[in-house]
């Protein structure tokens, strides 16, 4: 079955970085593009980045822009997103999803992992 699979999470201060990775089994991963998606507390989703599925192309949120950077391994079946100069509201819980051309959205999302910004 599709697994997406997000570690890296925890508590870092203002102006740090994390490295978030989504390890993806039960599909063809080389086949799909593959984004982040984060809900920070009280807020609504927002899709933070995505990536195409060879990992040519790139799409960020305007908030993000600049400062994370995702990119992929198909050999190793892994996304990862590279955050840096992180800020207080980019607390939130961030997901990684499979995007489905057919269905035209994200079919199959991990558990999830929380991001925390705080000094």
């Amino acid at each position: 079955q599709v697994q997406l699979v997000e570690s890296g999470g925890g508590l870092v201060q203002p102006g740090g970085s994390l490295r978030l990775s989504c390890a993806a089994s039960g599909f063809t991963f080389s086949d799909f593009a593959i984004g982040w998606v984060r809900r920070a507390p009280g807020k609504g989703l927002e899709r933070v980045s995505a990536i195409n599925s060879g990992g040519s192309t790139t799409i960020y949120a305007d908030s993000v822009k600049g400062r994370f950077t995702v990119s992929r391994d198909n050999a190793e079946n892994t996304l990862y997103l590279q955050m840096n100069s992180l800020k207080p509201e980019d607390t939130a819980v961030y997901w990684c999803a499979r995007y489905s051309v057919v269905a035209g959205s994200y079919d199959y999302w991990g558990q999830g992992t929380q991001v925390t910004v705080s000094s």
